[in-house]
């Protein structure tokens, strides 16, 4: 058993090096774009300023919530200079083929191969996480990570620090991760763990995460509870769902809008089935879905936003039932009663794929090609920083709204601050970048709920000195 293990160790360590970068290849061709958004570009700021010994500044008008492990990886990303932004742009797709092999490597243990090469390619195929995905927000690798936990607790149960390592990981990602560290110390506690000296240092594993994320507040802020306070006023000033009452109608919603039909009818079948065939199988998975719509109930009473992208945990788990759904028959004895019955049922799942394929392939075109306007957009914004006038030191320079803001910032290696939206300060001076089309303005708001629409118009007095396809420069110095 012991020499098993070794090998066991090497197999793993061998499709990860194999699907991690094949599902990553494998969103790259459906999308074909990729780039960072308005959060993670903060953080790259942020990053850059931890490196060089400044304290960021998180009171700018819109400030996203600043994550811990992103301004980590910001800071170590900024002495690359202009390929930082690539850079993170290619974790973000490895982090995507994380998250394929991850569901696969689940389905596979509990269901086999053929229902994890379903959860796989599922998970990486839906519209929602390609979209977060392209974009490098930081619930994607929150989700590898969290997943990552849950691997190791289902391949070696009560592994114990392994499982928090990687959930504290994850926890200066997203809060969430706070919550599945305490419900697994529960989990340990219960399922017979009383060494005392073990017991105290996996509650320190677990209890790294936020406090970290307390102290990293109140250094740069005074307030430990900064970033909690931050996130509900955002949420307020953008108009978005909080609230437990809420979580009825709006998780069952986002969840269809995550896995769509199929995904669904999929995870419905291979979890009933599961649970009245093959129960002891799906206690793991069924305690780490609630336990992670509970973090998500836990945080929605707190007053943060009810989002699509902090549901990618449980709907990953979903599709690892569905994967079941098609394919957990095979893990049934061959004179099982039930066996020819789910296969069946596992047949109409695969039925209603197919059925609803071209659906699917429409919304990844679209997809494709709103991605790759946006980063034709991205890209035209970064040409004209480039412009002469952006060196010759004219400030501020004024936006038609909040979301070019870090953008600018990076590329032409000003402070935030000076970069003002035009939509709260009418500019008297400086320099403007408007928009060059209603393509632009369309496709290049912050949020839905804006304070303000797209609107601000250039103000008088102001010369054209530079233009392309998406961007005017004008100036006033």
């Amino acid at each position: 058993m012991v020499a098993a293990r070794p090998r066991v160790r090497h197999a793993l360590a061998l499709r990860a090096a194999v699907l991690v970068p094949l599902g990553a290849l494998l969103c790259w061709l459906l999308i074909d774009a990729g780039f960072l958004n308005y959060d993670t570009a903060y953080s790259l700021l942020w990053g850059g300023d931890l490196l060089h010994g400044r304290l960021p500044d998180w009171h700018v008008t819109l400030a996203p919530t600043a994550h811990p492990l992103a301004e980590l990886l910001g800071a170590i990303l900024t002495p690359f200079g202009g390929a930082a932004q690539p850079i993170w742009v290619v974790i973000a797709f490895l982090a995507l083929g994380a998250l394929g092999w991850l569901a696969y490597e689940l389905a596979a243990h509990w269901f086999g191969p053929a229902a994890g090469a379903v959860a796989g390619l599922v998970i990486v195929t839906r519209i929602p996480v390609l979209s977060y995905g392209v974009r490098a927000y930081v619930d994607i690798p929150y989700c590898a990570l969290a997943l990552g936990a849950i691997l190791i607790e289902a391949r070696r149960p009560r592994a114990g620090a392994w499982p928090l390592v990687l959930l504290a990981l994850a926890g200066l990602l997203r809060p969430e991760a706070w919550l599945l560290s305490i419900g697994y110390l529960a989990w340990l506690y219960l399922g017979g763990e009383r060494d005392a000296r073990r017991l105290a240092r996996l509650v320190a594993i677990a209890a790294a995460a936020p406090l970290l994320w307390a102290l990293r507040d109140l250094i740069v802020t005074g307030d430990p509870l900064h970033s909690l306070i931050g996130t509900r006023e955002g949420a307020q000033v953008l108009e978005r769902t909080t609230g437990l009452g809420a979580v009825p109608t709006t998780v069952p919603r986002r969840l269809g809008e995550i896995l769509r039909e199929p995904g669904l009818f999929g995870a419905a079948a291979g979890g009933l089935l599961v649970l009245c065939l093959m129960w002891r199988r799906a206690r793991l998975p069924i305690a780490a879905g609630f336990a992670s719509i509970a973090a998500f109930c836990v945080l929605a009473v707190a007053g943060l936003p009810i989002l699509g992208r902090y549901l990618l945990l449980p709907a990953t788990l979903l599709a690892v039932f569905c994967g079941a759904g098609v394919f957990g028959w095979l893990a049934l004895p061959r004179e099982h009663s039930w066996r020819r019955r789910w296969a069946a049922i596992g047949a109409l799942v695969a039925v209603s794929f197919v059925v609803f394929a071209p659906g699917q392939v429409q919304r990844i075109r679209s997809l494709r090609h709103s991605m790759q306007i946006q980063g034709q957009i991205l890209s035209d914004l970064h040409a004209i920083t480039r412009a002469p006038a952006f060196t010759q030191g004219c400030r501020p320079v004024a936006v038609p709204n909040h979301r070019p803001v870090p953008h600018i910032a990076l590329w032409a290696g000003i402070d935030p601050g000076d970069v003002v939206s035009a939509q709260q300060t009418k500019p008297t001076h400086g320099l403007y970048v408007d928009p060059a089309s209603a393509r632009v303005e369309k496709n290049f708001t912050l949020d839905p709920n804006d304070p303000h629409p797209l609107t601000a118009a250039v103000p008088a007095g102001y010369r054209r000195v530079a233009a392309n396809r998406s961007w005017i420069l004008f100036e006033r110095c």
